[in-house]
């Protein structure tokens, strides 16, 4: 009976640690040298094979017979290059941006950094530093108006992948297109020649419906000048008002040079624009939720930046105030 006990607590060990690798794994397509395909979770990468779940079974491949290996159709779903028709064909609402069409799985916050993180920008000004990130191949980004107040001279870094490894790149030519001052969103556009092979890495945006209290989320950004820095926390609540605007309340550090970034589901998607945290107090972040950016982007021509003017499109005037008006004695 005793023996009975301890194979059956070591298979179920087993189970949760074959399942925790699992849901780990990152799916992949191997290319065979003999023009075959398979495709499954790549459970470990060995010297000299790789270690591939099929699904019904475990493969050993030796490394002396793969071609390549190339992400599958899932680590696809939210990071492939599509072509600009593509785009054109799957975009919502102003055409600047993509929502997924189809429920995605959840990842690991490690995978997903490696993903996702091409697309997060650092915005650097005369004044100080923040992020961004990309939501359009051609190169629309999206970053805090306080970031970028009353600047003209704005440098946006990315980070590209040339041979395996992230190199970074500055572009000192970037347009601003739209600012929401109330809002606090800015919209920008990295100006460079025009060629079909320059597409950059972008994100998709979340439905607001599927963010929930108590969700993981991650940020990606740069405080204090610390590029590529991920923190990570969970939704605290997605009704936390202040000065008349709503926010997301999330745990996940939030600290200067954050101010821009996107925050993250587990699924990959931007739920909200890290924006402002609470000084002295750890834990208490805030992001402009999704669906004030899509709403800001929707009606950019309503923002749109007048450089003649760059107090434009709106001027926000005081509120009439009673005075008290003392009459003179006659």
């Amino acid at each position: 009976m005793r023996r009975s006990n301890q194979i059956l607590r070591i298979t179920l060990l087993i189970g949760l640690y074959l399942q925790w690798q699992l849901c780990s794994a990152a799916h992949v397509e191997v290319k065979l040298k003999s023009g075959s395909a398979l495709e499954g979770n790549l459970l470990a990468e060995k010297r000299d094979q790789l270690v591939l779940d099929v699904g019904y079974t475990v493969l050993l491949i030796p490394r002396s017979e793969i071609e390549r290996v190339e992400k599958g159709p899932l680590e696809r779903d939210l990071h492939s290059e599509i072509s600009k028709a593509d785009f054109d064909q799957t975009m919502h609402g102003s055409g600047l941006y993509l929502e997924s069409d189809k429920e995605l799985q959840d990842q690991s916050v490690v995978a997903l950094s490696k993903q996702l993180g091409p697309a997060v920008v650092q915005v650097r000004t005369p004044s100080g530093l923040g992020s961004g990130f990309i939501i359009h191949p051609e190169g629309y980004l999206i970053t805090n108006y306080h970031v970028i107040e009353s600047e003209t001279e704005i440098t946006i870094e990315v980070y590209q992948e040339e041979k395996g490894a992230l190199k970074r790149a500055a572009f000192d030519s970037t347009r601003t297109v739209a600012l929401d001052k109330f809002a606090d969103l800015a919209l920008l556009k990295l100006e460079h020649e025009k060629d079909e092979n320059t597409r950059f890495p972008y994100v998709h945006l979340a439905r607001m419906s599927t963010i929930k209290v108590g969700q993981p989320a991650f940020a990606i950004g740069s405080p204090l000048g610390l590029e590529r820095t991920v923190t990570e926390g969970i939704v605290s609540t997605k009704t936390r008002e202040f000065e008349g605007r709503l926010f997301l309340q999330t745990s996940t550090q939030i600290n200067p040079g954050n101010s821009g970034g996107p925050l993250f589901n587990r699924k990959g998607e931007v739920i909200g624009v890290t924006n402002m945290k609470l000084n002295y107090s750890e834990g208490l972040g805030f992001a402009i939720p999704v669906d004030r950016l899509k709403y800001f982007l929707n009606n950019r021509e309503a923002y749109a930046y007048n450089h003649q003017n760059p107090s434009s499109p709106f001027r926000y005037l005081p509120a009439p105030q009673i005075m008290n008006i003392k009459r003179s004695q006659d």
